[in-house]
C-alpha cells in the first residue's frame, strides 16, 4: 500500500470525561457519568499506542471471484495465440500498424453468465472458465471493420477457441463495427494529420494574427499550438469526420481553447481521398481557405478577446494572492478508525465483509469497479451492480460544443484509475487496492487506486428522547445509535474530468451510490452573444453548458431472481368520512399500489410522490408485507436534456430517462458498447431494443437508473469544478424486508436514563464499547512512495 504524502503527526484520542458527554441540561458540567454494570470504565490513565495502519483482518472468501480480471498470464497468452500465424487473422503489430492494417485494440474480460455464476456461488456447480474479449481492427479486409471477438476457455489449451463475440449485441451486425465508425485512434489520426498539416502550414500568418500561434503537425517542432478532436467522428458509419479545435498547449489547454475550427472528411481506408469540409472562426464557416484568406485580407477577421500566456490561474495550487483565512494553518479534521478495522478482506480474490455486508469487486478495462453477489446478512440484495457508462453532451454555437458527445467507456474508463491521495482523496489508514488493465502483450498495474474506509456517518443512525419524567431533566429516558458506513471509492480521470465513484454500505442494510465531478471543463471561446451557453469565466473563455449523464446496472435479486417492480404513488384523493359530515368531500393521502407488468423506461414521479421498491414476488416479512429494497432517489438524479440530438440519437438511448426495467438475460450484459459513441444513427448496441415487451413481474429483473449534473457551467469552476456542488446520489433502503430496523443489534449506542437520586445523575450504557484511548502516528511517505505516484 502507498503511503500517499501523508504528513508526521501525532494524534491523541482522549479519554472520554465530563467535557464529552451530550449537553443535556444546565447542570452539564457537574455531571460526571455513572454506569452500570454493563458500561466500559472511562479513565483518564496512560493512553496506549496504536497503528491506524494496522491491515484488515484477512478472510477465505466463501467461492472464488469468476467476475475478476483475466490475469496477465492469460493475457500474454491470448495475445500470442491471436498473432500465431495459424489463427488467420494476419495482425500486424500496433506499434507500427497503419490504417491498411489489422491489428489488436483492445484485450479485456467476456462478462461471465449469471445462469452459468449462479449454480457456482449458491451450490456446488462446476465454477465458469474466463474468456479474453478482444477487439481487432480489421483495416487490411476488402470491407475494413472492427470485430470483436472471445478467446476461450483460459488458460489457454487444446479447447481454446477464436469466435466472434456477436451474441451480446443488438444492433444487427453483432461484434462488427463499419471502419468509420470504430475508434479514432492514433492511426487514424496519423493517417489525416497530413491533410491538416498541409493547409495550416498555408495560412500560418492568419493563425499567426488570430491565434497568437502556428500548427504544423503533432510531432513537428515547429507548432506552437496544439489540436484535438471532438467525438463523435462518425454518424452510421458510412462515413466519418474530424472537427480539429486549436488551443493554447499546456496542462490546461481545456481552459485555453482558440476560436479555430479546422472540419475534415476522413471516410475509408485511402487518406489521398481525405478532404477539409471547411474552416470555422468569428463565428463564420469557410468551405475553402480560399474563402478564409480573402475575409482575412479585407480585414472582416479579427480577435478581440486572447487567452493569457501565463496559466497559473488554472493550477489547482495554493493561490496566496486570494488572502488568509484565519486557522487554516491548521490540519483539517481527519476520519480515523481508531477503534481498527471493523472490515474483514480477501485481497486475493477482492471479497469483503463488513457489519453483516459481503461482496466481491471486479474490475474491468472498459467500466471500472464492479460489485456481485452483495448480501446483507446472508441474504442476497443484488447480484450486479455496475457503472454502464458515463455520457456528456454539450451545447452551443461553435463546432467542438455543439458536435460533442463523451462516451467514457469508449475511452476506456476502467483503466483511467489513478493512485489515491492517502488523507485527502482517502482517510489516513484506508485500505488500499490496486487495479490491472491490459494494453497489447503487457499489462499495467495502477497502484493504490480503489480506497476501502469506514467512516462516522455524519449522523446518528437513530435516536429519541423520551419526554416527562420527574427528574431534573425532564426526560425518561435517551437512545442514539452511532452511524457508521464502509465506502469502497475510485477516481476515474478521464481526460479533462475527474469522476469520484462512491459505494456505501450502511450499517442499517442502505446501500448508497454517488458519483461526484472535478476537473476542467471543456470550455468555449468567449463570445459576448453567446452568453445562452454558459457564462464568461475567464479573458477569452466561457463555459459550456453540458449534461453528466452516468447509467448504472442494479440486477436486484432480493433473496433470489424471483422479484417484481412496485409502485406505491401518493394521491390527493377525494374522501368522505360520517364522523365529518360538516366537511363534505376533502382531499386526503392514499396509496395506488401495483406491479410493473412488462418492461419500460420511465421518470420519477414529480414531487417524488411514487416510491419504486424491487420486491421478493411472494416472500413476506413477520408483518405480511413482500420483503424488498427501496430505490431512494439523493442528490441530482437526472436524465439527458436533449433527447434528439444527431450526435445522440440512438447510442445513448439509456441516458434518456430516470429509470428503466428489463428483464434480465445473459446476452444483454451491458447497456451500451464501447464503440457506440461513433454510431450515434446506428449503434451497436441499442438500448431502446431492450424493450420488446417482456414480463418484469416475479422474474428476474434489472433495473438502470441514472445519476449526473445539469453542468450549469460558472466562474467557480475554475481552475476546476468542485466536488462539494457537482454531485450525484441514490440510496437502496430495506423496505419491509425486516421486521424492524437494524439498528438493535448494534452496540455503537448510548442508554441514558436519569438515576433518579437525589444528586441529580445520569446513568450511562455504553454496551461494553469505550472510547479508544491511544495516540497515533501518522507514518511519513517514504521516497519510494512518492515515487510511485
Amino acid at each position: 500500500m502507498v503511503r500517499n504524502l501523508a504528513p508526521a503527526v501525532v494524534l491523541l484520542a482522549a479519554a472520554a470525561s465530563a467535557s464529552v458527554l451530550p449537553p443535556l441540561g444546565s447542570k452539564r458540567q457537574a455531571l460526571l457519568p455513572t454506569f452500570n454494570k454493563r458500561a466500559g470504565s472511562y479513565s483518564n490513565s496512560t493512553c496506549s499506542s496504536c497503528s491506524i495502519y494496522e491491515p484488515a483482518a484477512e478472510i477465505a472468501a466463501p467461492k472464488d471471484n469468476v467476475w475478476a480480471q483475466i490475469t496477465p498470464e492469460d493475457n500474454v497468452a491470448v495475445w500470442n495465440l491471436l498473432h500465431d500465424p495459424a489463427s488467420g487473422l494476419n495482425l500486424t503489430d500496433p506499434d507500427t500498424a497503419g490504417i491498411n492494417d489489422n491489428y489488436v485494440y483492445f484485450i479485456d474480460t467476456v462478462h461471465v453468465n449469471k445462469t452459468d455464476v449462479l449454480p457456482y456461488i449458491d451450490g456446488d456447480g462446476t465454477k465458469p472458465k474466463p474468456y479474453a474479449r478482444v477487439i481487432i481492427f480489421e483495416g487490411g479486409k476488402e470491407v475494413p471493420i472492427s470485430q470483436e471477438y472471445m478467446v476461450g476457455p483460459l488458460p489457454v489449451c487444446s479447447d481454446t477457441t477464436i469466435q466472434k463475440l456477436d451474441y451480446l449485441y443488438n444492433g444487427g451486425t453483432g461484434g462488427a463495427v463499419p471502419y468509420n465508425g470504430r475508434y479514432f485512434d492514433s492511426v487514424r489520426t496519423a493517417a489525416s494529420d497530413p491533410l491538416l498539416a498541409s493547409v495550416m502550414s498555408n495560412i500560418t500568418d492568419i493563425t499567426t494574427a488570430l491565434l497568437g500561434g502556428v500548427w504544423y503537425g503533432s510531432e513537428d517542432e515547429r507548432s506552437t499550438l496544439v489540436a484535438s478532436t471532438t467525438s463523435p467522428t462518425s454518424l452510421d458509419g458510412t462515413q466519418a469526420f474530424r472537427v480539429v479545435i486549436f488551443k493554447v498547449p499546456g496542462s490546461a489547454s481545456y481552459l485555453q481553447p482558440l476560436d479555430f475550427y479546422a472540419l475534415m472528411d476522413v471516410t475509408g481506408t485511402d487518406n489521398t481521398l481525405y478532404k477539409m469540409k471547411g474552416i470555422v472562426t468569428n463565428t463564420r464557416f469557410f468551405r475553402t481557405v480560399d474563402e478564409l484568406r480573402a475575409a482575412f485580407e479585407a480585414g472582416e477577421l479579427k480577435e478581440v478577446y486572447f487567452q493569457p500566456e501565463d496559466d497559473s490561474w488554472a493550477m489547482v495550487n495554493y493561490d496566496a494572492e486570494m488572502g488568509v483565512r484565519e486557522l487554516e494553518d491548521k490540519f483539517a479534521p481527519q476520519s480515523l478508525e481508531l477503534g481498527g478495522k471493523r472490515y474483514k478482506l480477501d485481497s486475493t480474490q477482492k471479497y469483503v465483509e463488513y457489519m453483516g455486508w459481503s461482496f466481491y469487486v471486479a474490475h474491468t478495462r472498459a467500466l471500472g469497479v464492479m460489485f456481485y453477489d452483495i448480501r446483507f446478512k446472508g441474504e442476497r440484495i443484488l447480484y450486479e451492480l455496475s457503472m454502464q457508462e458515463a455520457a456528456a453532451q454539450y451545447g452551443g454555437f461553435q463546432p467542438k460544443a455543439a458536435t460533442t458527445l463523451y462516451h467514457d467507456t469508449y475511452y476506456s474508463l476502467g483503466g483511467d484509475l489513478f493512485p489515491l491521495v492517502e488523507g485527502f482523496d482517502c482517510p489516513f489508514g484506508a485500505t488500499f487496492w490496486d487495479v490491472t488493465f491490459h494494453t497489447g502483450n503487457k499489462t499495467t498495474v495502477n497502484p493504490s487506486a480503489i480506497c476501502i474506509f469506514e467512516s462516522d456517518a455524519g449522523f446518528p443512525l437513530s435516536r429519541h428522547r423520551a419526554g416527562g419524567g420527574t427528574s431534573d431533566y425532564g426526560f425518561e429516558n435517551l437512545g442514539v445509535v452511532k452511524g457508521s458506513l464502509l465506502t469502497l471509492r475510485s477516481i476515474a480521470t478521464v481526460g479533462n474530468y475527474d469522476y469520484l465513484f462512491d459505494y456505501a454500505f450502511h450499517v442499517d442494510g442502505s446501500l448508497e451510490v454517488t458519483v461526484r465531478a472535478s476537473g476542467y471543463l471543456q470550455s468555449s471561446f468567449y463570445y459576448p452573444d453567446q452568453g445562452k451557453w454558459g457564462p464568461r469565466i475567464q479573458e477569452a473563455t466561457q463555459g459550456s453548458l453540458h449534461d453528466h449523464v452516468l447509467t448504472w446496472k442494479a440486477d436486484f435479486d432480493i433473496l433470489d431472481a424471483n422479484n417484481s417492480l412496485q409502485v406505491s404513488e401518493l394521491r390527493a384523493a377525494p374522501t368522505t368520512q360520517p364522523w365529518w359530515p360538516e366537511l363534505g368531500t376533502f382531499e386526503q393521502l392514499e396509496l395506488d399500489v401495483r406491479n410493473i407488468q412488462t418492461e419500460q423506461r420511465f421518470d420519477w414521479a414529480a414531487n417524488n410522490q411514487a416510491m419504486y421498491c424491487v420486491n421478493h414476488a411472494s416472500a413476506t416479512n413477520r408483518w405480511g408485507a413482500r420483503r424488498g429494497y427501496r430505490i431512494v432517489p439523493g442528490k441530482s438524479n437526472i436524465h439527458l436534456s436533449t433527447l434528439s440530438s444527431p450526435f445522440s440519437r440512438r447510442n445513448t438511448a439509456l441516458s434518456k430517462s430516470h429509470l428503466a426495467v428489463t428483464r434480465q438475460h445473459d446476452t444483454e450484459p451491458w447497456g451500451n458498447s464501447v464503440q457506440n459513441l461513433n454510431l450515434p444513427w446506428a449503434p451497436q448496441q441499442d438500448f431502446a431494443r431492450f424493450f420488446d415487451g417482456e414480463g418484469v413481474e416475479a422474474a428476474d429483473l434489472v433495473v438502470w437508473f441514472n445519476l449526473g449534473m445539469h453542468h450549469f457551467t460558472r466562474a467557480e469552476d475554475v481552475p476546476v469544478t468542485l466536488y462539494s456542488e457537482a454531485v450525484s446520489s441514490i440510496m437502496f433502503a430495506p423496505q419491509n424486508f425486516f421486521d424492524r430496523a437494524q439498528d438493535g443489534d448494534l452496540t455503537n449506542r448510548r442508554w441514558i436514563v436519569p438515576a433518579g437520586d437525589s444528586n441529580s445523575t445520569l446513568v450511562y450504557d455504553a454496551f461494553g464499547i469505550d472510547l479508544p484511548q491511544c495516540k497515533v502516528e501518522l507514518q511519513e511517505p517514504t521516497v519510494e512512495a512518492i515515487r510511485e505516484l
